[in-house]
């Protein structure tokens, strides 16, 4: 194998590849203006992209969105430490059917702007304000955060730089990107809002696929000398085990008993319930085209295994052969492999798709956070106020959520674990309570508003007490996962073991045991202990007035039924159905 080699600082592109970036940013340009050629004149035009989407924005849209850095940076660094471990929450696809075919039809009849709207038709305003509260924390703590500390890692690392100087002064690099990231990003979505969003990423998903694409199968071939084939069983032995989906029940970190149901959970509100991926079926022209745009969504949901979670796999391969001259850390692991592997041109390419991810899904995030804020708290509490007003508003508390965002990555930064699984864990404790309103409220006619009320404020303080556990332990953590790990493959005894804990346990106290708590079990926990309150509360207070049933899953009128029976036929069946057998195969291979 010939040695990699490794660029210089500054020399990971050249003119080739600035002159492909340029074109790109050319043709984005022109995307965006096109788009603007339509000016927002009220609170649908701009969140809602006027309510007239068609499948292809929708399903691009959705992916696009869902598939930011933190995917190039997080889930490519996931599979170059755990393997397959974290593939569960991306081929949880299917779920984005259940949005589609169960969810579609309830929120295309209230035609509701946002999701916490929902459970104030359904429950009580209390409810829509911790949802809408929850979300904003959810999109600022996860989603904002990540998706800035992200560029940082991919660009630091395209451009070989790690400060620069400002009138005379080093500064790190991170405040630049950070800064001209969000103030880029924010100016994008200020101006066009949702509409701008929409068009692009009929460009983006595309472009995005193809680069990573790029990625994975010269990762494949400088593996195997040019056979794909063999790079991919080299890829496979230096997994190991890590190869495998289902890990037994005394594996510490990816149980299957953990791992299944957590991310099922977690999924369920993502796909189903998030603000920021609903926001793009809510702008859809009708039932129809929203459900395809789902189906379109989840078929492209197939692809991020392999070509974002398998290059970081790659990665780990490569640095397994001294003689490939390759280095890279986990959450480098995917930039590591274009500055090194890839030629030039062909960089500046997926260098494109990397920008791509970074515009759709932090401009997505910022649209979904002013929607929030205005359409649930702006607009009830001036429900006059003109459309010009709402767009006004959302665009302050765009800039406002953006700060809030830039300082939280400082926290992320201090965190020791992966990007990926930061970010899985934080929705782990988040979505629980979530998760229960929306099953419970829609499926269960008895649900009460006071139940739904309280459980979900249980709920919500258990999910934040457990992040405050997080973040006091974040400095023994590493520590801790590591004694787990040696343990579980009988490096050390039982005996140093325990002793090694020992200290650590007296330092923290009954916080260690609290924290001890496997976080995906935690969020079964979390589920459990919310639902058994709010069914307990529910039959213990007065039943829902008859005018509450109407936004139950039971409440659509003869005439909305035959409209949504109308709106599928049996091609969206048929292409559901290979949806959900590209999963089980998937899971069958990978066992």
């Amino acid at each position: 194998m010939q040695p990699i080699a490794t660029p210089a600082p500054g020399g990971v592109f050249d003119a080739a590849d600035w002159l492909v970036v340029g074109l790109f940013v050319l043709v984005m340009l022109a995307i965006v203006l096109y788009a603007m050629r339509t000016k927002a004149r009220s609170g649908q035009d701009y969140f809602l992209s006027g309510r007239d989407s068609n499948w292809l924005q929708i399903g691009t849209s959705i992916f696009s969105s869902n598939i930011g850095s933190e995917h190039l940076v997080g889930l490519a660094g996931a599979g170059f430490a755990t393997g397959m471990a974290m593939a569960h929450w991306e081929i949880q696809s299917w779920l984005i059917l259940v949005l589609g075919w169960v969810f579609v039809p309830l929120y295309d009849r209230m035609k509701v702007f946002t999701m916490p709207e929902f459970l104030e038709l359904r429950f009580s305003r209390g409810s829509r304000n911790v949802l809408s509260l929850l979300t904003i924390a959810s999109l600022v703590l996860t989603k904002i955060a990540v998706t800035i500390y992200a560029g940082d890692v991919v660009v630091r690392t395209l451009l070989g730089i790690d400060t620069v100087n400002i009138l005379g002064f080093q500064v790190d690099v991170f405040w630049v990107i950070a800064l001209g990231l969000a103030a880029t990003t924010g100016l994008y979505t200020v101006l066009g809002g949702l509409r701008v969003i929409m068009y692009t990423a009929v460009l983006q998903a595309p472009v995005l696929i193809l680069g990573s694409v790029c990625i994975l199968f010269a990762g494949l071939s400088v593996l195997g000398h040019g056979d794909l084939a063999a790079g991919w069983r080299a890829t496979v032995a230096a997994a190991g085990d890590n190869i495998h989906l289902i890990r037994p029940l005394e594996d510490p970190d990816w149980s299957w008993a953990a791992v299944l149901p957590g991310s099922a959970i977690i999924g369920f509100w993502y796909w189903c319930t998030d603000q920021y991926i609903v926001q793009r079926v809510l702008a859809g022209k009708n039932q129809q085209q929203s459900r395809r745009g789902a189906i379109l969504a989840a078929f492209l949901k197939l692809t991020p295994v392999f070509i974002f979670l398998v290059p970081g796999m790659i990665a780990f391969a490569l640095t397994r052969m001294p003689q490939a001259g390759f280095s890279t850390s986990g959450d480098a692991a995917y930039t590591s492999l274009v500055a090194q592997i890839l030629p030039h041109g062909l960089r500046g390419m997926v260098a494109c798709s990397m920008i791509v991810a970074l515009m759709a899904s932090l401009a997505s995030k910022f649209n979904a956070a002013a929607t929030l804020v205005t359409m649930d708290f702006f607009r009830e509490r001036y429900p006059d106020a003109s459309g010009r007003a709402e767009v006004l508003v959302g665009r302050i508390a765009t800039a406002a959520i953006v700060i809030m965002g830039v300082c939280w990555v400082l926290v992320i930064k201090s965190l020791h674990s992966d990007l990926y699984v930061y970010l899985q864990s934080v929705q782990g404790y988040l979505s629980p309570a979530i998760a229960v309103l929306f099953l419970l409220g829609v499926f269960w006619k008895r649900a009460t508003a006071t139940a739904a009320f309280w459980a979900f404020a249980v709920g919500v303080i258990g999910g934040f007490a457990r992040l405050a556990a997080d973040l006091v332990m974040r400095n023994d953590g590493a520590l801790v996962a590591a004694l787990k790990q040696q343990r579980y493959h009988n490096t050390i005894t039982l005996e140093q073991y325990n002793a090694a804990l020992a200290p650590i346990r007296a330092r923290h106290g009954w916080v260690f045991e609290f924290w001890s708590i496997h976080w995906l079990y935690y969020t079964q926990i979390l589920l459990v202990t919310t639902a058994l309150l709010m069914i307990v509360l529910s039959l213990l207070t007065r039943p829902p007035e008859p005018g509450a049933l109407r936004f139950t899953w039971y409440g659509a009128t003869p005439q909305e039924r035959q409209a949504t029976r109308a709106s599928w036929n049996a091609v969206d069946v048929v292409l559901s159905l290979v949806v959900l057998a590209a999963v089980l195969v998937f899971y069958i291979m990978f066992w």
